[in-house]
């Protein structure tokens, strides 16, 4: 019995549905076989309904910018696949308006894994079409387009690459390995995400103007087969490498620091000497209530940095409140088309019903009432649309922050190094100037402490180099720091005067647009004004 009821429940929703699409297909007034023109506001009869026009700058407007074009590649792609969109190029970011490096992510194929899982399922992984299209002389010239396979590991190792080469700058945070999402949603629908996300990303590389050119981002894009990119050692196997150097470090067995480690952060694992370290010299720097030997000194930095903090907390507020309009205007939009569905009963009762000619009148303005919520409520759709994919921009710069702090961290890792291993030479004159001292006072020299002395010059020489390497490394970070600085400067002010404006021609006119619905309505109606006056 509930089923028959569900179903014929069902069956006349689908109807009213019907016959809620079939008042604008009937309006007299529209003809949807052409296509939109500009609307033009009649004669108001509110001076509240007398906005400018903005409807020809709707569909004019700057969503024909370089930033949203490549917002409608990512809105084509997704809607099909299976077939890359190259009608348009991104241009933000590039040398020149006339490079372009275009990458689609396609065509998701489940392949099977050749070594055997225990886990059941374990075996097999998804693997992703990455299309490139681009002029630029480092990929072969104009004309360019290539292709290859990639999985998501595959794009892990590209990840940290790029964030080992390249540190210092904003390099772009790739998509979670989300394991546990994988499983909670719809296969299709995960893969559906990762898709985009992984499009989205490469497109973040693609753009910026230093890793587009990177040898790490051409051999990704254009080897085929397997990656040709040396993978990152896992944190375990780190750890044991450091675990089995350490006893040799603390007996002394190996002088110092080595030049290739430098350059990289010590919380990698693989010298946990170095971690205890450099531990201790943070713990003294926070602490010890002694300054550190080199300190910060680039206070524009520091200034800058700071706004950058503020920036990402009103940006989060921002972000959220923009989430909270998007809610809303969808749930304005689902209300009045309610509404509207409400007003199609209505009417059909009232025509199905209507004796007097009075009733069919009142059945007549009430399906013009239902129209008018109808096309309010796609109206509100539409612009629900347009307000999502200005705003986004908001979410981008989310994600941008972190690679920015990420830079951060590169150059607050970098000092530390610096500041450990000054502390160390410090410490190591120290050592050497008191065995010199107490070798003095023996007639003849105390073999023992010249050679405790010959070894500590020689850790003192070791570590001099080192700290020579991880100064240099820490003056690149810190250009790098700058120059970034720099362009999201420049590509902020141009991404959010872009969004912004865009936001607001939106918005004006499909107010303007809505207001021309209901004050044609309102004219249908006057009869009832005027009799109640």
């Amino acid at each position: 019995m509930m089923k028959q009821e569900e179903a014929h429940l069902q069956s006349s929703q689908s109807q009213d549905e019907q016959d809620m699409e079939s008042l604008l297909l009937h309006d007299p007034d529209t003809d949807h076989r052409l296509p939109p023109q500009p609307v033009t506001i009649p004669h108001p009869f509110n001076s509240f309904l007398d906005p400018p026009s903005y409807a020809e700058a709707i569909f004019t407007s700057f969503d024909n910018n370089n930033n949203n074009n490549n917002n409608n590649n990512n809105s084509s792609s997704s809607s099909n696949p299976q077939s890359p969109d190259f009608s348009s190029q991104p241009g933000s970011g590039s040398d020149s308006d006339s490079d372009f490096l275009f990458i689609s992510v396609t065509d998701p194929l489940k392949e099977q894994e050749l070594a055997t899982s225990l886990v059941p399922g374990g075996n097999s992984y998804y693997t992703y079409l990455i299309t490139t299209r681009t002029n630029l002389p480092d990929f072969g010239g104009p004309g360019s387009e290539f292709s290859v396979r990639r999985r998501f590991r595959d794009v892990v190792t590209l990840s940290d690459r790029l964030s080992e080469t390249y540190r210092g700058y904003f390099v772009p945070v790739r998509p979670d390995k989300s394991t546990v999402e994988s499983q909670v949603m719809q296969k299709n629908e995960f893969v559906e995400q990762r898709r985009l996300a992984l499009e989205k990303y490469l497109r973040k590389l693609g753009m910026h103007p230093v890793i587009r050119k990177s040898e790490e981002l051409r051999l990704f894009l254009e080897v085929r087969g397997k990656l040709p990119l040396v993978k990152t050692t896992d944190v375990a196997s780190r750890m044991l490498d450091g675990a089995v150097k350490l006893p040799r470090q603390l007996f002394g067995a190996e002088a110092g620091a080595e030049l290739s480690e430098v350059a990289q952060p010590a919380k990698g694992g693989r010298d946990l000497f170095r971690i205890f370290k450099e531990l201790k010299q943070s713990v003294s720097n926070d602490w010890g209530g002694t300054k550190p030997l080199v300190m910060e000194e680039d206070k524009e930095f520091m200034e800058k940095k700071e706004k950058l903090v503020e920036f990402e907390h009103q940006l989060s507020t921002v972000s959220q409140q923009a989430e909270s309009l998007v809610k809303s205007q969808q749930d304005m939009g689902e209300t009045v088309g309610e509404l509207g569905l409400a007003f199609v009963k209505l009417t059909k009762f009232e025509t199905e019903e209507a004796i007097f000619e009075a009733q069919r009148i009142r059945a007549t303005d009430t399906r013009n009432v239902a129209t008018a919520a109808v096309k309010a409520s796609r109206l509100y759709r539409e612009l629900n649309t347009q307000t999502i994919k200005h705003l986004d921009k908001l979410h981008d710069y989310l994600g941008t922050m972190l690679a920015v702090n990420n830079a951060f961290a590169d150059r607050s890792s970098a000092l530390l190094t610096v500041q450990t291993l000054s502390s160390e030479l410090v410490s190591l004159n120290s050592r050497i100037e008191k065995l010199e001292v107490a070798s003095s006072k023996v007639f003849g020299g105390d073999k023992s402490r010249m050679r405790k002395i010959e070894e500590l010059k020689e850790a003192h020489r070791v570590t001099e180099n080192a700290k020579t390497c991880a100064d240099r490394e820490y003056e690149r970070i810190k250009e790098n720091n700058r120059s970034e600085l720099e362009r999201i400067d420049k590509e902020r002010h141009d991404d959010f005067l872009s969004m912004l404006r865009g936001f607001v021609v939106n918005q004006a006119g499909y107010a303007e647009k809505m207001a021309a619905v209901w004050e044609k309505l309102a004219e249908e109606t006057t009869t009832y004004s005027r009799d109640s006056s």
